[in-house]
């Protein structure tokens, strides 16, 4: 699979980063031009989970990520610092794909639902909404409290796909991995994207 146009990968500062972890894998294996941009909590939650320290500089991020999706030089992977707004992913005329920003935090809803950009990713996804191009939103969370119900709806109606983080069964999942690449694989469903080899529902027997 080979596009021109790169998919922007927004990974905010909620637990499960082995979504984004996964999503990264199957994206660059498919030989899919990456523009990556993690914010700032993203740091705090890697060091939480898996107790290690994500490196701010560009170049040695791209090779932490590719180091931990397994994929050393397929694709194309770059990284960009979360404060940087004078990005290219933080201009419209810059085009490309679409953006998913997985994992989501209830504060990155809130804030793109507000129509506020702090940062690089916040302005990533803000130019997807304003353009008309796609937007997949995986929030990872529970229980959702009305705030954060109402901001994913007020998302929903601006033209972004929400797509909780919620594995389906049906496929006979094995591992952790199994339920975890359901749900990528759905939410890059949202953009044509189909390079997850997994079980999909074809009917009853």
């Amino acid at each position: 699979m080979t596009n021109d146009k790169p998919l922007i990968l927004g990974i905010s500062g909620a637990s499960g980063l082995i979504y984004a972890v996964r999503a990264l894998k199957f994206l660059l294996e498919a030989e899919m031009a990456i523009e990556l941009v993690a914010s700032k909590s993203t740091y705090m939650v890697w060091q939480a989970e898996q107790n290690i320290s994500m490196p701010a500089n560009p170049i040695q991020q791209e090779q932490f990520w590719r180091f931990h999706s397994g994929v050393e030089t397929k694709g194309k992977l770059r990284c960009h610092p979360w404060g940087d707004v004078g990005a290219n992913i933080a201009s419209g005329s810059f085009r490309t794909l679409g953006m998913i920003v997985m994992p989501c935090s209830m504060s990155t809803v809130a804030k793109l639902a507000a129509g506020l950009s702090s940062d690089l990713l916040e302005r990533a996804a803000d130019v997807q909404l304003k353009e008309g191009r796609k937007l997949v939103i995986v929030p990872r969370e529970t229980p959702f409290s009305l705030i954060h119900l109402r901001n994913l709806t007020s998302l929903a109606e601006a033209g972004a796909r929400i797509v909780p983080a919620i594995p389906a069964w049906y496929h006979n999942p094995q591992t952790i991995e199994d339920l975890v690449d359901f749900v990528v694989s759905r939410a890059l469903d949202q953009l044509d994207i189909d390079c997850i080899p997994i079980n999909r529902w074809s009917g009853h027997l």
